[in-house]
């Protein structure tokens, strides 16, 4: 029997901005309408009122009206006109605004909501109000906004830095510094807005955040609004309910994976980021709710705590390669190696993978091996006696890292694992070791290398270990000093798939056979005590102590044998929902923890592209960071006109970083960064314009 509902599917239309559609004919025409590879509506055309909707939603997410008039087979004016309804007619004149000849039920309907419509041509009046424009308003330059001006298009109003206005205070002027390496290098506010169209307002709030250290949305109680908005080219910073609408707007589109893939994407190709080492490790997001939740591993406490792991990778200079929530204590071994093939068609040679002693193990560097992922590591259970006597001459080849004296050589340590898939054929290989002598501290360590291919010599390897675990452990302090690392903002629980748990019968069998097993030391020292007594024929007195201490130990070591194989026979890891006294685990969804973290992943990359700009103007390099953030805190003033955005930074005090500050100033207007609307923007240090 035939299939006549089968559907045959034409190729994506593509409409620009990262959107795509594809018109499916069939016993039902569908139009499917796609961001990236991510479905984001679909219609049946027969439903018109829903394709007007459809071609709306398109035009606000940033398609081209050429291309999407063609897919729909309309001209461009019809859109044009639909946009024109609802901006003078709402939506309720753009629905119900049917033309004559439809079918019965739609006349009905009609009937039904007569007195709610605006009755009339609407494509007629549009006309009408086109020409009264014409007629009473001159014809103004482009870009000629200013705030709440009702000669401003709805597209314009919805655009950063729309509005004009003359030079106003503001002490958050500092954080504009931020948008020049973001805007003009990382294309952070086009990418933005390319996914979130008119959402890119809650990022700009999370860039004040990130970048003035505060630590939740309900802080944002104690900004000066207006001298926020204006910053951040808003206009003015809303009410705490307004900024929670916007963030649950863009949460509500699922589409941070694709924004964060875009983001890292960008980074690689444009040489953003470094590609010779990337360093792994992971970051506990802590959860203090009530919610039964997966844990985590403090290890600053030692102890697991519920909460999340931050999987995250940086280069060698600090910089945020690519960052993934897990669930739980997270799975470092399976990141990197992810992470060693995730980028592998947008990069040549594959990077060095560098992580701390959760990764030792000859199974895991197997598979690293057979990957053709080099890297370099500690090496775990070294024994520190035999390091110690290691001869000093040994280490023939010297550097210095971190003001630090180091001596270092190599030698070959083999290794060996059976593959589950093949035990017959067990994989062989040879790792480098490397011996590390730091002269300054007299301590000794070893790590291990695996090159790859890389001709990396003995001194090289030994600076990628120490590079994150030398003077000081890693960034990632740093970020949660500086910035609210930890922060998410609105929690949603979702149920997790993760549903076994350690089973608590092996837990109650181990204790009782703990138990025997003290018991039986107990009796075991009473028999090494008790003298053995004889009848007069030379045999042993059956109810002498020794004889019925040797009958409890007897009778204790057949319950121990029958307690430990019982013990055997229990599963190792039971599902939660086959016991009574438990609750199902829940998993935090990271959808909202994700844009606020592309937000502080980006401030901190920006930081750190900005400090290197800024080190040859200060030759200070122990107070080039504080030199930054005592920049970007600045106090100053703004003025928005019709072809630039200008802010004014109060200068330093100390002359030496006052002249840094202007330089740094100067840098940054030089890239000739643009907004949208193609306002430039400008930043300077003076005094006072009021």
């Amino acid at each position: 029997m035939f299939n006549r509902d089968k559907d045959k599917s034409s190729e994506r239309i593509d409409l620009g901005a990262g959107l795509s559609l594809e018109i499916t004919e069939g016993l039902r025409r569908k139009a499917i309408l796609y961001r990236g590879n991510v479905r984001v509506k679909e219609l049946d055309l027969a439903d018109k009122v829903g394709k007007r909707l459809l071609v709306l939603e398109a035009v606000d997410l940033g398609a081209r009206k050429s291309r999407l008039a063609g897919a729909f087979k309309m001209s461009r004016q019809t859109i044009h006109n639909y946009l024109e309804t609802r901006k003078h007619f709402g939506l309720e004149g753009l629905i119900h605004g049917y033309s004559p000849g439809e079918s019965k039920s739609l006349r009905k309907q009609r009937e039904m909501h007569t007195e709610e419509r605006i009755g009339g041509n609407k494509a007629k009046q549009l006309a009408e109000m086109r020409k009264a424009s014409k007629q009473e308003e001159p014809r103004q330059v482009a870009m000629n906004f200013s705030f709440g001006d009702s000669g401003l298009k709805a597209g314009e109003r919805e655009q950063p830095y729309s509005e004009t206005h003359s030079w106003e205070p503001s002490r958050y002027a500092g954080v504009f510094a931020y948008l020049f390496p973001l805007i003009g290098r990382w294309k952070w506010l086009q990418l933005v807005m390319g996914h979130y169209g008119s959402g890119y307002k809650i990022f700009m709030v999370f860039l004040l955040m990130a970048a003035r250290n505060i630590r939740s949305v309900e802080q944002l109680k104690n900004i000066r609004s207006r001298e926020a908005g204006v910053v951040l080219g808003l206009g003015i910073l809303p009410s705490r309910p307004k900024v929670w609408e916007w963030f649950y707007s863009a949460a509500k589109r699922e589409s941070s994976k694709v924004l964060l893939r875009d983001y890292f994407w960008h980074q690689l190709r444009t040489g953003l980021v470094g590609l010779w080492l990337w360093f792994t490790d992971g970051h506990l997001l802590p959860y203090t709710g009530k919610k039964l939740v997966r844990s985590g591993y403090n290890t600053q406490r030692r102890m697991p705590e519920a909460g999340q792991t931050n999987m995250v990778t940086c280069d060698s200079s600090g910089r945020v390669v690519d960052f993934e929530i897990e669930e739980g204590k997270g799975d470092l071994r399976r990141r990197i190696l992810e992470m060693g093939s995730k980028w592998a068609g947008e990069i040549g040679e594959r990077p060095v993978m560098v992580f701390d002693r959760e990764g030792h193990g000859a199974a895991f560097f197997s598979a690293l091996v057979r990957d053709g992922i080099p890297f370099v590591t500690w090496e775990k259970h070294v024994d520190a006696a035999k390091l110690a006597e290691v001869d000093e001459n040994r280490f023939h080849e010297e550097f210095e890292f971190n003001g630090k004296q180091y001596g270092v050589f190599e030698e070959e340590r083999d290794y060996t694992h059976t593959l589950e898939d093949m035990p017959e054929s067990p994989h062989g290989f040879k790792l480098r070791r490397i011996f590390i002598w730091n002269k300054s501290s007299r301590r000794r360590a070893c790590g291990l290398a695996w090159d790859g291919g890389h001709e990396m010599s003995t001194a090289d390897c030994a600076r990628a270990i120490l590079h994150r675990w030398g003077a000081s452990e890693n960034s990632f302090k740093h970020i949660q000093d500086r910035h609210p690392f930890h922060y998410r903002p609105g929690l949603k629980f979702v149920e997790s798939e993760r549903q076994e748990i350690d089973n608590p019968a092996i837990k109650e069998k181990q204790s009782l056979i703990q138990r025997i097993g003290a018991t039986l030391n107990k009796l075991y020292k009473k028999l090494a005590k008790a003298r053995e007594v004889l009848n007069k024929d030379g045999s042993a007195r059956s109810n002498s102590v020794r004889e019925q201490l040797k009958s409890a130990i007897n009778e204790q070591e057949s319950k121990l044998q029958e307690h430990q194989e019982e013990r055997r026979q229990l599963p190792g890891k039971i599902d939660v929902s086959s016991l009574q006294d438990y609750r199902s685990f829940k998993r935090i969804d990271n959808e909202g923890k994700n844009l606020f973290d592309f937000v502080t992943c980006s401030v901190w990359n920006a930081r750190k592209q900005m400090v290197d700009w800024l080190q040859p103007y200060f030759n200070q390099d122990n107070e080039a960071v504080d030199l930054f953030y005592a920049i970007t805190s600045c106090h100053g003033w703004i003025e928005s006109t019709e072809r630039k955005v200008l802010v004014r930074l109060e200068p330093l005090r100390q002359p030496k970083r006052r002249r840094a500050q202007e330089q740094l100033c100067r840098k940054l207007t030089s890239l000739g960064v643009q907004t949208p609307t193609g306002k430039y923007l400008v930043i300077e240090v003076g005094e006072s314009p009021l």
